[in-house]
């Protein structure tokens, strides 16, 4: 390999890994600002930022569970602007009894998972289709790399209650169930796949179709 050629792949290389991830503040925060134009994000005033501005009460107790035991409340740059250009976020998800957090994974960011109540199996799989899963218990921390597919679900006799950080503010979610079978997919392409009649199909559907 010449020298001139490891020169642009280093770069390359580089630049593919900066875009790779949030990009770095070039200032101590940026609150957005009410009156951002429709292209780019304006900052609010440093004289008109106040202590409030960093504070998020939305996660002091449990939100609305779904059909599968599950209460989880995302916390990005969009719902707590403080969080905008620090490059992260995080979310809390309560689970009852016997509840679970469907496979699904986060394109944009790493997540660490901190149990603070309960027993949770927990695990992620590679793209081996190797699986990496245990139950944790209270006080354990497990980290699922980044567009990875990971799944919880409460083994315990008591709710439970999961604290997740990301390294991204805006990680992103595709819930595997939902991104398949309520996404609009042809139905043969589905069928065949998984090997389904069209009667399955169509249950399949009817439950994870997106709410209208």
């Amino acid at each position: 390999m010449s020298p001139k050629f490891q020169i642009l792949f280093v770069t390359f290389l580089h630049v593919h890994l900066i875009r790779g991830s949030d990009p770095d503040p070039i200032q101590d925060f940026c609150i957005p600002s009410r009156e951002e134009s429709a292209t780019t994000i304006q900052c609010k005033n440093s004289s008109l930022v106040t202590v409030e501005d960093f504070v998020f009460s939305g996660i002091k107790f449990p939100g609305k569970f779904s059909q599968t035991g599950l209460s989880a409340t995302s916390v990005n740059a969009n719902i707590f602007p403080g969080l905008n250009t620090l490059g992260m976020s995080f979310v809390r998800a309560d689970f009852q009894v016997n509840g679970i957090n469907v496979p699904h994974l986060h394109p944009r960011a790493t997540e660490v998972a901190f149990v603070v109540e309960g027993r949770v199996y927990s695990g992620f799989v590679d793209t081996q289709n190797k699986v990496f899963a245990r139950v944790l218990d209270k006080g354990e921390v497990m980290v699922f790399p980044r567009g990875l597919v990971h799944f919880q679900m409460n083994v315990g006799d008591k709710p439970a209650t999961i604290l997740g950080s990301f390294n991204s503010q805006n990680p992103g979610l595709m819930r595997i169930p939902s991104a398949i079978f309520g996404s609009g997919i042809r139905d043969d392409l589905l069928e065949k796949a998984f090997g389904l009649s069209s009667e399955d199909m169509a249950k399949l559907k009817r439950r994870f179709a997106p709410p209208t």
